[in-house]
Formats: structure tokens, C-alpha cells, sequence
């Protein structure tokens, strides 16, 4: 089927595919050229090689020349620059989903694009597991530091926030008892990964711990900065448990991203178990208070 004789809405989804690809040859060259990695470099460069060829044989059925978009290039070569270059690539082929259904229904009318549909499918995702990311081996070790601060502080904060009823001494405690947690779990994650010496962990123990205390102490610095703010406790409280969901939120679309897995079901879990603790620990607070007859 020739272009011109094609309807309007499928000349725009052919356009549509065109820009796509070269606007993501672009993007994988940029990537390629910021890189120190060697094996990645090739990898990027494997892929933009692909792409060029995409756009070679979408020119072919349009006969046009179509410029790239210097935004998204822009964006994505940031997002990958700031978050790592795994999560940028992967989330730029998540945002590629609809585009390849739009190519699946095309391959019924152009037959000859049907190994672009295989491609896009198969050869760039075995391409992009070859890409290599120390941060990404420490996952286990962020998740624990971050998910603990969540836990536990978001808990200590509460329960501090009924018996004590004071912002800035509230911050002071719960940032003395962050950083004293933080380095607690950085000593606990050295000695745990120190342990598994010899089992064929290839995880370094002083850079798991690093990334499980600074997880946490970033995590404990997010939660207590209401209380430097603002001045009415119950306020304070209730951003404290608004930038928990955050973190959560934020941390675990990086993590669903760049690891391909569930976000729902992580999310709902850590926003259940850090609200838990912190209601928990909120009414402690309250008998504390009322009991003991603490008054500050």
C-alpha cells in the first residue's frame, strides 16, 4: 500500500512511529557519549543502531524526513543522567508500550514491518539486561535503610508528637535518634554482608552499608522537616505521614521501574506497615501522656 493512498489516521500513526525512532537514536547516542562504561557504551550503541534502522524503514514506506523531538531527548538523557541510566532507558521503553501495539496493528496492513514488532519485543529488552549499574546490585541494601527510617521513625515521630507536644524538640529527638539508628543499621548491614564472605555474594560490605545508612538518614532528614516549619504538632504530623507516602511512592516506582517489578503490591504493603506502626505508636504516645502524666 503505497503512503499517499493510506487514511489520514494511519499516515499520522506511520509519522507518529517514524519521529519515535529517531528521536530515540538520538536519545541512545547521547547516552552512549556521556558513558565511561565501556560495555555499556556498546550496548547503547547497539541499540541507536537499531533504531536508526527503524526510522531507515519507516523513511522508506513515507519518503520523508522527520526531525527528532528535542524535548524528549532532552528529558530522557536528564531522568538518566540523575536516576542512572537503567531506569532512563526503561522508563522511555515503558512510555514505548502504546507505540508498539500502534506497530502490531500496522504489521496487519504493511507486512514488512513485522520485524521492527519483533525487535522492539525481544532484542532491545536482552540488549538493555546486559547494561551494568553498581547502585542497582545495592537495591536490597537502600530498601532495607529506607524502609526501616519509614518504619520506625515515622512510628517515633508519632508517638513523640502526643507525648511531648513541642516541634523543635521533637525534631532534635527524632533526628538524635535517626542518626544513631542510621549508623546502627550501616553496622548491622557491614557485618551481615561480612558474613556472607566466601558464598558467592558479590555485594561489597562497606558499600552495602553505606547505602543502607544513607538511605536512611536521607529517609529520617525527609521525615522530620515539617517539625523545623511549622509550628503546630498535629500539622507537622500530618506532612511527616504525607512525605512517607513520597518516599514510598517515589522510591518504589524506581525500584518497579528499573527492576521490572509489581508496584501496587509493594506500595500498598510499606504504606500499610509504616501507617500501622505509626497509629500504634500515636496512641502510646497518647497513654504515655495521660498516664504517666508527662507534661513538657
Amino acid at each position: 500500500m503505497e503512503f499517499n493512498s493510506m487514511d489520514e489516521q494511519l499516515k499520522e500513526a506511520i509519522l507518529t512511529a517514524q519521529k519515535n525512532e529517531i528521536t530515540e537514536y538520538h536519545i541512545y547516542l547521547k547516552l552512549s557519549e556521556m558513558i565511561k562504561d565501556q560495555n555499556n557504551k556498546k550496548v547503547l550503541e547497539r541499540i541507536g543502531v537499531e533504531e536508526f534502522a527503524h526510522y531507515r524503514l519507516w523513511k522508506s514506506i513515507t519518503g520523508k524526513d522527520i526531525k527528532p523531538s528535542k524535548w524528549r531527548i532532552w528529558i530522557y538523557t536528564l531522568i538518566a543522567r540523575v536516576f542512572g541510566l537503567t531506569f532512563g532507558i526503561k522508563l522511555m521503553e515503558k512510555g514505548e508500550e502504546k507505540a508498539e501495539k500502534v506497530y502490531s496493528q500496522l504489521a496487519d496492513t504493511i507486512p514488512k514491518i513485522r520485524y521492527i514488532v519483533d525487535e522492539e519485543n525481544e532484542h532491545e529488552k536482552k540488549l538493555m539486561e546486559l547494561i551494568e549499574e553498581e547502585h542497582l546490585n545495592y537495591i536490597g541494601s537502600m530498601v532495607l535503610g529506607m524502609n526501616d527510617a519509614l518504619v520506625e521513625l515515622t512510628g517515633t515521630l508519632a508517638g513523640l508528637t502526643f507525648a511531648l507536644q513541642n516541634t523543635r524538640l521533637i525534631a532534635l529527638t527524632g533526628f538524635i535518634t535517626g542518626i544513631a539508628a542510621s549508623f546502627s543499621m550501616a553496622a548491622s548491614e557491614y557485618l551481615s554482608k561480612k558474613s556472607e564472605d566466601g558464598t558467592g555474594s558479590t555485594n561489597n560490605p562497606l558499600k552495602s552499608s553505606t547505602y543502607t545508612g544513607m538511605a536512611y538518614i536521607l529517609t529520617v532528614l525527609f521525615l522530620i522537616f515539617p517539625y523545623l516549619i511549622f509550628d503546630s504538632y498535629f500539622v507537622c504530623l500530618g506532612f511527616t505521614i504525607i512525605n512517607a507516602i513520597l518516599v514510598i511512592f517515589a522510591f518504589n516506582f524506581y525500584i518497579s521501574v528499573a527492576k521490572d517489578l509489581s508496584f501496587k503490591r509493594r506500595f500498598i504493603e510499606m504504606v500499610s506497615i509504616s501507617l500501622g506502626v505509626a497509629a500504634f505508636t500515636f496512641l502510646i504516645g497518647f497513654l504515655v501522656r495521660t498516664f504517666i502524666g508527662v507534661d513538657i
